[in-house]
């Protein structure tokens, strides 16, 4: 069997015959010149050598399935995910009850199937809520992390190809949890959302639950003001007065290490405004802050050290051993760039806020809007513009053998990983140009953005 990760977490387990099956679907459906070669099968027992060949070229057929469009997208592919996914948990279909927590802390119960993915879970969110339909599309789910404080840190967005309950239920630990939140970054399409009232009810709670947990800056006077629209129940002044705050609108993520201005910096980082906010704490205790701009970064990657296990090959592996990090490549000046490190355990979810703010940037550059990046389901299948097409997760293979040495998995599009032995740190110079995630809104830079 091959364990399949995705987002650093184990989605699933498939067996060799299970993915050939899964090839032969989608040549049935796509063709053969649509669809990548798949490793041929062999008549003899495999060598120790042929099965790391085989987990190899497993994974280099799963990437480019998964970074191609139509494949990618395919209900075939996603739905082959979300099965294995759940027969691996060991989860029988069967009706039960989720809870959705809102921004407030209220929480939503909705009934569904086990068996239901993600876009069907929202939908039976917001239809419990009366969310418009074409409101739908601003919101996602998102897998939580509870902390002392009662906040928030954020795992992941949860995606197309896995189910949510058993995604939330499989981590036996009750402080995961999924909520509900906005899923765009530029605030004038609050004006969208606000026509509603329930979607303004959900924009309220998130703008002061945000402010409550300090990831809106707001000075005594400005508090003061909140206060008294809050008082008045004014929700739209209120939203339109922390709109004008600083860091309206960003994640906030949690302390974490940055090799930027030097090695070994304590850092807070903050997404939003096509931006990553770093607030340093440098080795005199001096607090520095900075921002690095979307548009300025040429590329960026995901690495992550997983050691293997040293138990049964169905032991899990330690989770306090994973080492995350996300390396982005900066224009610093007119003609130099550099390599800007964060070590951080919520490195995949800071790649999937640039990416989306690189998507949403590219939707308004080319005239759409994202009220169009949701579509209603057809036949059973959700239909996406290509924009979302772009926002893919592919899966990543190892195999289950605990005499392996560590793996390293490097990010090439998105949260597109893939995996290598590594006997030493890789620096950015040593990793092929495969690995990185191109960033296609670097392209449009000109002078006057210097």
């Amino acid at each position: 069997a091959y364990n399949i990760h995705v987002n650093g977490v184990l989605h699933c387990r498939v067996r060799y015959s299970q993915l050939l099956g899964l090839h032969e679907q989608l040549r049935k459906e796509y063709g053969a010149n649509v669809v990548p070669a798949f490793p041929p099968k062999k008549i003899f027992t495999l060598t120790p050598a042929e099965v790391e060949q085989r987990r190899e070229q497993l994974e280099k057929y799963m990437q480019a399935v998964r970074q191609d469009p139509t494949l990618g997208g395919s209900e075939t592919f996603n739905s082959f995910l979300r099965k294995a996914q759940q027969e691996t948990q060991q989860i029988p279909t069967e009706e039960v009850v989720l809870e959705v927590l809102l921004s407030n802390g209220q929480k939503v119960k909705v009934t569904i199937l086990t068996s239901d993915q993600t876009e069907d879970v929202l939908e039976a969110v917001a239809s419990k809520l009366d969310l418009p339909d074409d409101l739908v599309g601003y919101f996602s789910l998102f897998l939580v992390r509870e902390t002392k404080d009662g906040a928030f840190s954020f795992v992941r967005k949860l995606q197309e190809f896995e189910l949510p309950y058993v995604s939330v239920t499989s981590l036996h630990n009750p402080e995961f949890q999924i909520i509900l939140r906005k899923s765009y970054w530029d605030s004038a399409y609050d004006d969208d959302v606000m026509e509603h009232r329930v979607g303004l009810n959900l924009l309220y709670a998130q703008t002061v639950s945000d402010i409550e947990h300090g990831w809106i800056l707001v000075n005594k006077e400005q508090h003061r003001q909140l206060k008294s629209l809050q008082e008045k129940v004014s929700k739209k002044e209120f939203i339109r007065l922390a709109q004008t705050l600083k860091y309206y609108g960003y994640l906030k993520f949690d302390p974490c290490v940055t090799d930027f201005p030097e090695k070994g910096c304590h850092v807070v980082v903050s997404a939003g405004n096509n931006e990553l906010n770093f607030q340093v704490r440098l080795p005199n205790e001096q607090i520095k802050e900075g921002s690095f701009k979307v548009t300025r970064m040429r590329c960026w990657r995901v690495t992550s050290s997983v050691p293997m296990s040293n138990g049964p090959s169905g032991s899990s592996p330690g989770k306090s051993e994973v080492k995350l990090e996300l390396a982005f490549e900066y224009l610093m000046s007119k003609d130099r760039l550099q390599w800007v490190t964060i070590t951080s355990p919520q490195a995949i979810m800071l790649s999937i806020c640039l990416q989306s703010m690189v998507d949403e940037l590219m939707v308004k550059k080319s005239g759409g809007s994202i009220r169009k990046m949701f579509r209603r389901r057809v036949n059973g299948a959700l239909r996406r513009s290509d924009s979302q097409q772009a926002v893919k997760s592919p899966p990543l293979l190892d195999s289950p053998d605990a005499s392996r040495e560590s793996m390293a998995k490097l990010s090439s599009k998105l949260t597109s990983v893939s995996l290598r032995g590594i006997s030493h740190s890789s620096s950015a110079n040593d990793v092929g140009a495969n690995d990185f995630h191109g960033n296609y809104a670097f392209e449009g830079i000109g002078d006057e953005d210097l």
